[in-house]
């Protein structure tokens, strides 16, 4: 089972990375993954950097620190510890989108960092779809795919409609 985005989206990977099959790659609860195989410092203990996609249609009045706190929540369920590093709202008006930093420690003292971004977009049907865009890496390459990340992020926009 793969799981559909509510809206149409459009987006760019950057140079390096691949999209794989959600189910594939033990992910079946997002709409769309993209690994980066080779990553400058490698990665640690065979895991693979990621970027997926998911988004759900959700009450215009959740505030966006709920879903963030939402996903927190989540991930501390199936990790030894998560600890929110940073977090910051974006853009204005009626829709701000979230964007936070975990820090998420697994088991045998190994450790991820995931990037999530939560960017609303209303529909002509006055739904409110929310997208979590989310970079997971090892601690040691972050540095080298953050700007991939923003760059990705940077390029997520509802998709023109086809004539």
């Amino acid at each position: 089972m793969v799981t559909e985005l509510p809206v149409r989206i459009e987006f760019a990977l950057p140079d390096g990375w691949q999209a794989a099959p959600p189910d594939e790659v033990g992910a079946p609860e997002v709409a769309f993954v993209a690994v980066r195989p080779v990553t400058p410092r490698g990665g640690a203990d065979g895991f693979v950097t990621n970027l997926t996609i998911a988004g759900e249609i959700r009450d215009p009045a959740v505030r966006m620190a709920t879903i963030a706190d939402e996903s927190v929540h989540r991930v501390g369920n199936v990790a030894e510890s998560v600890r929110v590093r940073d977090r910051a709202d974006f853009g204005r008006g009626d829709a701000p989108g979230l964007t936070q930093l975990l820090d998420i420690g697994l088991h045998e003292g190994k450790s991820l960092v995931q990037c999530q971004v939560y960017l609303p977009i209303d529909d002509v049907h006055d739904q409110r779809t929310v997208l979590e865009l989310v970079l997971t890496c090892t601690p040691d390459q972050f540095d080298d795919v953050a700007s991939d990340f923003r760059r990705f992020v940077e390029t997520v926009r509802p998709a023109q409609a086809r004539s």
